[in-house]
């Protein structure tokens, strides 16, 4: 066995030469990519600033539970000046009692009341345009009745990200933690979906935020349109709307564990693959160049796995390409470490390998099986 073989053509030579190119595919992304998040520092935010006012908005259709336990959180913030508009969509619950009885008891929530109507598009697009019109102030933050800011520190976490120039902040919403391996699976999805869109936004990439906990301000809002170019889509409020108003200045995003809102996560394959059926109906209105980044990264890690698993039939070669393999895995299971350290995503660190791996290959089954689902309704 040589570390160095000599090269013949051979079916083994071409596996070597396929999987040195899958392995400079994923150190390319490792390094040009992934290394900005690993090394991103948040900067801390200093309480003499000037703070301006903000509206929080939230869409709200048949949350009645969900506002009963999160609203008080999110309307005893510790922050100089802000409202809480919370649309009441089309509710058959008790959303609406609950709303009224909080409205009394603190004077920056205001409710927006939007009555059933069959004519209505599905979707959060016209509560939040509703929102907007009747927000006081320029600056939002945006989140769901089912999230939770960590602490008081949420609004002046996010409010911290707007300059002059940076117009949009991209927070991120982790599910809250579970037993059983739906719910791991489910967080490691969240986290490794939060790991790209940071890495490509620090890449001067942005392609999504989360309607969890996103910013933006009225005048980027109008400057787009609002939701006008994508409005027949139910969903896209966050995604569609980032990849449309998102340039390369005019963002900015937000990592301290203050500005996370957590969530629960779904309970049942059925309702996560509802929720992913509804992420996956806006994917395809990515950018071509976005789509392109997306899919190459897991493909070229499963082709990259396919031929080192061929090579270590061959005698010559598999000394020199479990070297190189074990170089790269390294390197990557560092560099990606710390990306899912910035999140506060630690527990997956361990086997992240394996979790790189079987997201790569399980998402295209999730794909495959959410196109068959019917299309849902909000």
């Amino acid at each position: 066995m040589k570390f160095i073989p000599t090269f013949e053509i051979s079916f083994f030579t071409i596996a070597f030469l396929g999987f040195a190119l899958f392995v400079v595919v994923q150190v390319l992304y490792v390094l040009f990519i992934y290394s900005r998040l690993a090394f991103h520092k948040s900067q801390p935010i200093d309480d003499h600033q000037n703070w301006m006012p903000i509206s929080v908005i939230i869409a709200a259709r048949n949350e009645s539970d969900n506002l009963y336990e999160n609203l008080p959180a999110i309307l005893s913030q510790d922050y100089p000046v802000y409202e809480v508009i919370v649309v009441n969509n089309q509710s058959i619950d008790d959303s609406g009692w609950i709303l009224t009885a909080f409205a009394r008891q603190f004077p920056n929530l205001r409710v927006v009341e939007l009555s059933k109507n069959k004519h209505l598009r599905p979707g959060k697009k016209l509560p939040i345009t509703l929102a907007i019109k009747a927000a006081k102030y320029e600056h939002f933050v945006l989140t769901d009745a089912d999230c939770k800011p960590t602490n008081n520190q949420w609004i002046k976490q996010m409010a911290s990200q707007y300059t002059r120039s940076k117009q949009i902040v991209i927070g991120y919403a982790p599910f809250l933690k579970n037993k059983g391996f739906l719910n791991r699976l489910i967080r490691f999805d969240t986290a490794w979906i939060g790991v790209n869109y940071f890495s490509m936004a620090l890449a001067k990439l942005p392609y999504m935020g989360v309607g969890r906990n996103l910013a933006y301000t009225k005048s980027v809002f109008h400057s787009v349109n609002g939701f006008k170019s994508h409005y027949s889509l139910p969903t896209g409020d966050d995604v569609l709307f980032i990849q449309e108003a998102a340039k390369k200045s005019n963002y900015s995003i937000q990592l301290n564990p203050d500005s996370f809102c957590h969530s629960q996560a779904p309970t049942s394959w059925s309702r996560w693959m509802t929720q992913k059926t509804r992420h996956y109906a806006t994917s395809g209105k990515y950018r071509f160049i976005k789509k392109l980044l997306l899919g190459i990264y897991p493909l070229s890690l499963v082709l990259m796995w396919v031929s080192f698993i061929t090579l270590l039939f061959s005698s010559d070669l598999i000394l020199l390409s479990s070297s190189i393999f074990g170089i790269v895995l390294l390197l990557k299971w560092w560099l990606q470490g710390r990306c899912l350290a910035q999140l506060k995503e630690k527990s997956f660190i361990r086997f992240l390998p394996f979790w790189d791996l079987f997201y790569a290959l399980l998402m295209p089954i999730l794909f495959y099986i959410s196109e068959r689902q019917k299309y849902y309704r909000w």
